[in-house]
């Protein structure tokens, strides 16, 4: 990458995905390290992105989105300031989290897997996130909130939107 146009076309030059390349030998065993601190630096993995490790480490872009959409810390799109994931896992389900989903829902009028248009909240649905003890649980970027309810999801919802961003 060391001109200013990569594959994708994108017209700038990626000091971050350089300094990236830097640290590593371009091998194949590296790319689950590389996404990581792509996803750490861009909260998802840009197309641009994929593009050049493609190039850096000689692998297919089929190969690359294979492991990105395998892996759920992965994310092939830029998610909100306050993720918010539902556990919709069997503990959680049967105490009620799918209430809370929809209220979720409801209040910032976007689906899963979506990002509200002003960029300030995105919702996941989750499987499991190891607090089956504290069912239903909701989490905001990783802040476990157990023993939910509606109430405490609009409480919660009430404080971010009063921060000031």
């Amino acid at each position: 990458m060391s001109e200013n146009k990569c594959q994708c076309g994108c017209n700038k030059k990626d000091e971050f995905l350089e300094k990236v390349f830097s640290e590593y030998q371009p091998i194949k065993d590296n790319l689950i390290q590389i996404l990581n601190e792509v996803q750490d630096h861009y909260g998802y993995i840009p197309v641009h992105a994929q593009t050049a490790i493609s190039e850096f480490l000689n692998m297919p872009m089929a190969e690359i989105y294979g492991v990105i959409t395998f892996y759920s810390r992965f994310t092939l799109k830029p998610k909100g300031k306050y993720n918010i994931a539902v556990c919709l896992g069997t503990a959680c389900f049967v105490k009620g989290s799918q209430k809370i989903m929809d209220r979720l829902k409801e209040k910032l009028k976007i689906e899963a897997g979506e990002t509200t248009p002003d960029g300030k909240f995105s919702i996941e649905e989750t499987r499991c996130v190891g607090a089956c003890g504290l069912a239903p649980v909701f989490t905001v970027n990783g802040e476990v909130y157990g023993k939910a309810t509606v109430q405490t999801l609009d409480k919660v919802l009430d404080e971010l939107n009063s921060k000031a961003d």
